[in-house]
């Protein structure tokens, strides 16, 4: 029933509606979770790096992966550019890096899921949570071995779910509005110009994650233009689907020290009813649902680029026949995920946006080697305004992770540091020819 194969035996299955849903489960999932920036940072500060951040951070990001993707639009995105560019060691690290992060980042979402599940269940023992969160796994993982077709059509299904609710409450409270929604500008004692880099670190997660979709690039149909096009649905779908209902929220209740996770279900119950509240709980299961299951998609598909090319044990490139999915990596790394579901990594989230900005610099170094060295490589879709727009494009989102490491702290820092030490030690051990590992 399987084989080992090339990227051939995958099958090019994601149209462009798929393809946006699984960018968009990918970077943001919707404003579940946004809630905290407002109590963090005060309600105007908030509103204002929701509508900087996709400027400063996104859209430049946004515009080199489409570049990149128009003109080597093959399976492992942004691990076969940076091998491409700086050779294997390089490629290996950062999709290593990836990898790793994605164990504390996407473990989260069954757990969550379960949570919000408690809204309807409020009597379930930590056995049946347990329960619960390992049937959530298990069953989005067989939906992932089935097929790319099948999850993007799931991720569609969930993210017109997730979105619906939000939409219903934007319209009820827009109804509403009786309070100016950037007052307090920022909370009380918090200085503006320490918030604002902070905030701005913070609101970056709620952001990233642009590049992670190019990992399927060799599973999408007609990639060169399919890629592009989905970023630019996506980038303006998740700006609003934060601004608006955070906005409206605002105007609509005023500003309240319950503003933290969960606060739009509180609103929606305020504004529209205990209906809405159950809708928008229901939204937040569903974007649960698709995070995992297209974060597992996307994440997967970095063991198996990495064995593919004899970077990782061979048999995590198994390919399966029917499905044309790579079966092995999907399994290894949801028994990962299930393995780190039991434990809580909220605390973590700082950790990882200094991976994924040490991964993010040397993808966006690669791009600028591209450009240098292979001025003539075929690129049907360039970064406006030539070398100086390519440079901007470079600078801004570097900015942005440059600062997001400098302010995670000594601790987080440290950690990051450690964690990050185990891509070099990881290459050395799988680079070394099979016969010398003792």
């Amino acid at each position: 029933m399987t084989a080992r194969g090339p990227a051939a035996s995958l099958r090019r299955d994601l149209g462009l509606p798929s393809l946006a849903a699984v960018i968009f489960f990918n970077v943001s999932g919707g404003p579940y979770g946004i809630e905290d920036a407002v109590s963090a940072f005060g309600p105007g500060l908030a509103l204002l790096l929701l509508v900087l951040t996709p400027l400063v951070w996104s859209l430049p990001v946004t515009l080199v992966m489409a570049e990149l993707s128009s003109a080597l639009p093959d399976e492992g995105g942004y691990v076969t550019w940076v091998r491409r560019a700086f050779g294997p060691f390089w490629a290996f690290v950062v999709g290593w890096w990836s990898w790793v992060d994605s164990f504390v980042d996407i473990a989260g979402y069954p757990v969550l899921f379960v949570e919000y599940l408690r809204y309807w269940l409020p009597g379930m023992t930590p056995l049946s949570r347990w329960l619960l969160a390992l049937a959530f796994i298990w069953i989005l993982t067989g939906l992932n071995i089935r097929g790319v077709r099948l999850v993007g059509r799931g991720a569609v299904v969930l993210g017109v779910l997730a979105l619906a609710p939000i939409l219903a409450l934007v319209i009820t409270g827009a109804a509403r509005l009786q309070f100016a929604p950037w007052e307090p500008f920022t909370v009380e004692g918090g200085g503006l110009v320490q918030n604002l880099g902070l905030g701005l670190a913070v609101v970056m997660w709620n952001y990233s994650g642009w590049d992670t979709p190019t990992t399927c690039l060799g599973e999408t149909r007609n990639p060169e233009r399919a890629f592009r096009r989905a970023l630019a649905l996506s980038l303006p779908l998740i700006t609003l689907s934060y601004v608006l209902p955070v906005g409206i929220g605002l105007a609509a209740t005023g500003p309240s020290e319950e503003w933290g996770t969960g606060a739009l279900v509180r609103i929606g119950a305020e504004i529209g009813g205990p209906w809405l509240g159950a809708w928008t709980t229901l939204g937040a299961a569903a974007s649960g649902a698709g995070l995992f299951l297209s974060l597992l998609l996307t994440n997967s598909r970095l063991p198996f680029v990495l064995a593919r090319a004899n970077q990782l044990p061979p048999f995590i490139a198994t390919v399966h026949v029917r499905y044309g999915t790579p079966w092995v990596a999907v399994l290894v790394s949801s028994l990962i995920y299930t393995v780190f579901a039991g434990f809580s990594f909220r605390e973590l989230v700082v950790l990882n946006n200094w991976l994924y900005s040490l991964s993010l610099l040397v993808e966006l170094s690669a791009f600028l080697a591209l450009r240098a060295r292979e001025p003539g490589l075929p690129r049907p879709w360039r970064v406006p305004g030539g070398p100086a727009g390519a440079w901007v494009a470079v600078a801004l989102p570097s900015a942005c992770a440059l600062l997001a490491m400098a302010t995670a702290g000594p601790f987080n820092t440290a950690v990051a540091v450690g964690v990050a030490l185990t891509g070099p030690l990881a290459y050395l051990w799988f680079a070394r020819p099979a016969g010398s590992r003792q």
